[in-house]
């Protein structure tokens, strides 16, 4: 290179078309599908843009005001946006915004209070736990002694009574409520008062609901959980990062627990899209959009109760549906590849006491808030319930034709609802 001269600066069309043409391959995607995976979302385009921003090239061990670079004037007043954003909406008197993700997240809560092989208490994973909550695969039931708690067969819900019996019987250091297949309101003040009796640190996982909590369509977790962790993407619509929230008496172990226990610098870029998150949904608009969420998901579910769908629990009360289709007599893989191919995607799911592996189920998991954030309505739930139910009986009896039928439909309905952050 001769001196002075810079590297060249093109633009990501110039440098590199091949992951040009996948990323808009993929914008394609999400816009002419009917996305149904309760994990997935839109961002916004302010969302999207502070993400790509020059915040990136930074590097910020530390916290704000207490860093071990250089040059973080402007930086720390990002995150201290964040974290002063995420405070005022969820009414916490600490956050941490700088996991990297909701794994991590969980895993500083254990590093905080937890030494190798004392005991946690979450909800078994194919219950509807997360695998971070203990179990057997994780790092969290191999370095922990992990119990695990479930739901009642006959109702597909959680038993209190054998959640307390089961917590004075193990005497767990940490207790987690929540997880990741979850249709009904979580009982916070049971699980604290059980927690209480113990002697336990309870904490709340929202990575699904938060955005329901932040516009107060889900009871909130605050006053009940000495600590409460978050994925910021979700129903909060924000980027792939996370959150730790807490009362003042564990905010310093768990911030040493962040940092520097399991990480080094944030993801400054993601910082500041947190921040533009959480005041997208600090707005009456945000808080419509939550309720319209579990509205549709109800709808949904009324929707396929129908047509003959079996629910876990008989319904939901957040964005959330876990459908056993074992009286469909077809598994919930091969109803998710049928799905996909017709434009409706969703997952794959254990469901409680299900006879067949996890790699192969008996039942799928869906979600509403992606269709909401595209302006989707209930009446719309109703004829999404009913392509489910076309696609299912089409696959069933090898009739390829009828789901490119449905394909072609979906594509021709999805596109008539605008994509959040299509052109950012």
């Amino acid at each position: 290179m001769p001196e002075h001269a810079q590297p060249a600066d093109p633009d990501l069309h110039t440098a590199d078309p091949e992951i040009a043409g996948l990323v808009e391959a993929e914008r394609t995607r999400q816009r002419d599908t009917v996305r149904l995976i309760a994990s997935e979302n839109y961002a916004s385009a302010a969302v999207l843009q502070a993400t790509g921003t020059v915040l990136t090239n930074k590097y910020s061990e530390g916290y704000p005001g207490k860093r071990y670079y250089e040059g973080q004037q402007v930086i720390d007043q990002v995150e201290a946006l964040a974290i002063e954003r995420a405070k005022a909406l969820f009414g916490v008197a600490h956050a941490n915004v700088q996991p990297y993700s909701g794994s991590p997240a969980n895993l500083a809560v254990y590093l905080a209070f937890l030494a190798p092989g004392e005991t946690v208490m979450g909800m078994a994973l194919p219950a509807g736990g997360h695998l971070t909550h203990g179990w057997s695969v994780s790092a969290t039931g191999r370095w922990f002694r992990p119990v695990r708690y479930g739901v009642r067969k006959e109702t597909g819900r959680v038993d209190m009574d054998e959640v307390r019996d089961l917590a004075r019987a193990e005497q767990p250091k940490i207790i987690f409520c929540g997880g990741t297949a979850i249709p009904r309101t979580i009982d916070f003040p049971a699980f604290a008062e059980i927690a209480r009796e113990v002697g336990a640190v309870l904490v709340a996982d929202i990575a699904h609901i938060a955005g329901l909590v932040a516009g107060g369509a889900h009871p909130s977790p605050v006053g009940h959980a000495d600590v409460i962790t978050t994925t910021t993407h979700k129903t909060l619509r924000g980027p792939r990062g996370a959150m730790i929230m807490s009362t003042e008496e564990h905010a310093r172990a768990l911030d040493k627990a962040v940092f520097p226990g399991l990480q080094g610098g944030p993801h400054n870029h993601t910082t500041a899209a947190i921040a533009v998150a959480l005041k997208e949904a600090s707005t009456d608009g945000f808080r419509a959009y939550a309720h319209a969420v579990v509205d549709n998901a109800k709808a949904l579910a009324e929707g396929l109760i129908s047509r003959g769908f079996d629910l876990v629990s008989g319904g939901t009360d957040n964005h959330l549906l876990l459908v056993d289709l074992e009286n469909k007599s077809l598994p919930g893989k091969q109803a998710a590849k049928a799905l996909d191919r017709a434009g409706i995607e969703l997952n794959y799911n254990t469901v409680p006491f299900d006879p067949r592996k996890p790699f192969d189920p008996s039942g799928v998991r869906l979600g509403t808030p992606a269709v909401t954030s595209r302006g989707m309505g209930t009446a719309d739930m109703d004829r999404i319930a009913g392509w489910i139910d076309q696609v299912i009986e089409a696959e069933k009896a090898g009739d390829e034709a009828g789901v490119e039928k449905v394909a072609a439909e979906v594509h021709e309905f999805a596109r008539a609802f605008p994509m959040p952050g299509l052109h950012a």
